[in-house]
């Protein structure tokens, strides 16, 4: 693609070129300076993507940049775009980028960031290229651009009914004047006709026809298949395998010894079996007899953890204090109640449908890796192996393919080292490595588990005066950017309750710790939600009107710098909102429910969303918890770009955080997890789902994402519906059916 011509033309917010391909047509691009500077350092650093190409026979194509794992972002961001362009949706093609950060910025699927980052930007995108086309129809009717209007991919002339297509005036409008984004009007949203529709996935017709379109599915002339045995014991050692043995079984071309060159994120010891099918290399494994040095790790277990947790909780005093005011041993002194409660909850695994997988090829002529990677970090991908091997990144190219899931899992890339480690030691011979279930099972970076000691001070009044938790994790050495195993320092209820006291403890372990879908919020809204419930009864109330009593009078805080610009604060208006929504979708308080169910509620503030939800749950004799009915609110701000996928995320996330209560937890034995398939690790199945009512409360906020709040609120809203239907108190997940069991 050639550009015969050009013009360029830079704002405060975003930069813009257009460009005439070849054969005529407009190519529209853009940098962000935003996240230009993210990725850059400078906003001005980055090269120019292509975001929008609109071909003379009308063709309009759109460039979908960030990693699709399941949550639409590969449908929702060119939505954007194709809204302000005035584009008819029907006729847009969307294709993948590959990784470049030079050129598009972070490409991430994580956070719930996608949203927040791209809304006035995409859409800016758009209205500056309908703006060129309007004023490239202007002039070749000799009228002004203001008069005319768009609408489905055309420019009208109201005056005399003239028409002319996006595609007739693309090659003009590529040398207009490029507007300043910064400047051009974007539209009501009275008049949107794209966002706030109702539309499927883009890949959602290739997934129902099969098409290949996982990185599970890549195939290549030449392809190898690999298999990879790790340790079992985190933190171990290779010492020695019978390679011999496993290179000659049937089909096998060679037995790799691998050594590890960094942490679990990266690449760690291993053996590499390399043949014609990929059944043949993981049947050859059983054959390698690998010997480990286990070091320290393989005395660590779950058991050995939860003993030692409780020890230091038994202690009284943290080893380290994270946030204090007040004073709260007065408040406790003085209290006319006090609440005390120890909390659980176990480490977990992400077990996306598609186990980990990636394909790699080593051109030795040009001393590149080429990559075909489900990940959910390209771009950090592409810079750690090129850090591997010694490389220039632009001597690592990833193309980014379709994840079957991710759910934070694909955040780190080690089968992206431990391919590309491979397809190295092949030269020139594609390698397609897969993971089985155990592998992924036994080899994730987890959800930390963590344990908290919590008390609570109410006066005669039944007031919350005070609070205090005692919060033991595990200390990760070297754990930069986010930090999975912590907890914030000001966690929700710690601003409105006067007299308030965080601390920690730490332990020592070589577990692989990584985020998972609303990381740290998933567990921590469960302690502290859980916990308010007592409280609440304990000062013979209910939560909603607990919580409406703890904010009752306070101001939203203030804005503050995040990773793509300012974001809002806490806004307890936003919550109050929430919370009667709630309450009056499921009837809190006066609803009449069949014999033996009750109604639970529970809370949550994660990823820039507040979510209200009401679980109605029933036990059997056997202590079986039966989820039937949960009710959701939630704000995510003013609009709901793709009501479709929006349903999907909330109701999604709702059933992760179900079976997160009910079923899951990864346990550990002599320093290796000891689960190793759905069989003993029961991710939630169609039977588990209830009926789930999803309503957004809007507000006057920009729109942010809905991958992950919609998950933490639904946990001790169903571990509060238990309490409210045995009255025995759930404090520990997953929840034990003898401990309910009354037969």
């Amino acid at each position: 693609m050639s550009e015969l011509a050009e013009t360029m033309q830079v704002s405060r917010r975003t930069l813009l070129k257009a460009s005439v391909l070849a054969g005529g047509g407009l190519m529209l691009s853009a940098t962000i300076p935003g996240i230009a500077r993210a990725a850059t350092g400078s906003a001005q650093a980055a090269p120019l993507n292509a975001f929008v190409t609109i071909a003379p026979d009308g063709a309009i194509t759109i460039v979908g940049k960030n990693p699709e794992i399941g949550q639409g972002i590969k449908t929702m961001l060119p939505m954007l775009i194709a809204e302000e362009l005035d584009a008819d949706w029907d006729k847009v093609a969307i294709v993948q980028g590959d990784s470049d950060s030079r050129k598009y910025g972070p490409q991430l699927a994580g956070g719930s960031f996608a949203t927040p980052m791209n809304w006035i930007p995409m859409r800016q995108v758009g209205a500056a290229g309908r703006a060129m086309l309007l004023e490239a129809a202007a002039k070749r009717w000799g009228v002004t651009a203001s008069s005319l209007t768009t609408s489905k991919g055309v420019v009208t002339n109201p005056a005399n009914g003239k028409t002319l297509t996006y595609g007739e005036l693309a090659t003009d409008a590529a040398a207009s004047a490029v507007p300043d984004p910064g400047k051009v009007a974007l539209k009501d949203p009275k008049d949107f006709h794209i966002i706030g529709r109702k539309i499927g996935g883009i890949d959602s017709p290739k997934i129902i026809h099969g098409e290949p379109i996982y990185g599970v599915d890549t195939q290549l002339p030449g392809m190898v298949y690999a298999a990879y045995e790790r340790a079992p014991v985190f933190g171990a050692k290779y010492l020695s395998a019978n390679l011999a043995a496993a290179k000659a079984e049937p089909g096998v071309i060679d037995v790799i010894a691998i050594p590890g060159s960094g942490g679990p994120e990266q690449l760690v010891d291993g053996v590499a079996v390399i043949a014609k099918n990929w059944w043949l290399a993981n049947k050859a494994r059983s054959k390698l007899g690998v010997q480990w040095d286990n070091g320290e790790w393989a005395s660590h277990s779950t058991r050995g953890y939860d003993e030692q947790a409780r020890a230091f909780m038994a202690s009284g005093k943290p080893a380290e204090s994270l946030n204090k005011k007040g004073d709260t041993a007065a408040a406790f002194a003085s209290a006319a109640k006090v609440v005390d409660a120890e909390y659980h909850y176990p480490f977990l695994a992400h077990v996306p449908m598609e186990p980990m997988n990636c394909t790699a090829q080593w051109h030795s002529k040009t001393g590149t890796m080429e990559m075909w990677a489900p990940t959910q970090t390209p771009n950090g991908g592409q810079q750690s192996v090129a850090k591997m091997l010694g490389l220039p990144e632009d001597k690592v190219v990833v193309h980014i393919t379709r994840s079957g899931g991710g759910f934070g899992r694909r955040l780190i890339n080690d089968f992206m080292h431990q391919a590309a480690a491979i397809a190295k030691a092949k030269p020139d011979t594609p390698v397609q490595l897969i993971w089985t279930r155990e592998d992924d099972v036994r080899g994730d970076h987890y959800r930390p588990a963590g344990w908290h000691r919590l008390r609570a001070a109410l006066d005669d009044k039944g007031k919350l005066t005070a609070i205090e938790d005692h919060f033991v994790t595990f200390d990760l050495p070297g754990a930069g950017g986010f930090n999975p195993a912590t907890m914030p320092k000001d966690h929700f209820p710690y601003a409105f309750v006067p007299n308030a006291s965080y601390g920690q403890s730490k332990m020592k372990t070589a577990v692989p710790m990584g985020a998972l879908r609303a990381p740290t919020s998933n567990a921590l809204s469960f302690v502290f939600q859980s916990f308010l419930d007592e409280v609440a009864h304990e000062a013979g109330t209910d939560l909603p009107t607990l919580l409406l009593a703890l904010v009752d009078g306070a101001e939203a805080e203030p804005a503050q710098q995040g990773f793509f610009g300012k974001q809002p604060g806490f806004d307890p208006g936003r919550m109050r909102s929430v919370i009667k929504k709630a309450v009056a979708m499921s009837d809190w308080g006066h609803a009449s429910l069949p014999q033996g169910h009750a109604l639970g509620f529970g809370y949550y503030y994660s990823h820039l969303g507040h979510f209200a939800e009401v679980a109605e749950v029933s036990v059997s004799k056997a202590g079986l918890v039966t989820v039937h009915n949960v009710w959701i609110a939630g704000d995510v701000g003013s609009t709901i770009i793709n009501p479709f996928g929006a349903l999907n995320q909330v109701q999604g996330a709702a059933i992760d955080g179900i079976g997160q209560a009910l079923s899951l937890a990864v346990e550990l034995d002599k320093g290796a997890v000891t689960n190793s398939n759905f069989h003993n690790y029961a991710i939630p199945r169609m039977p588990v789902a209830p009926q789930i009512y999803v309503e957004f409360v809007p507000s006057d906020n920009a729109p942010t994402g809905l991958g992950e709040p919609a998950l933490p609120p639904v946990i001790p809203a169903v571990t509060n519906a238990v309490f409210a239907a045995t009255g025995k108190r759930i404090r520990s997940l997953p929840i034990d059916k003898k401990l309910l069991a009354t037969a």
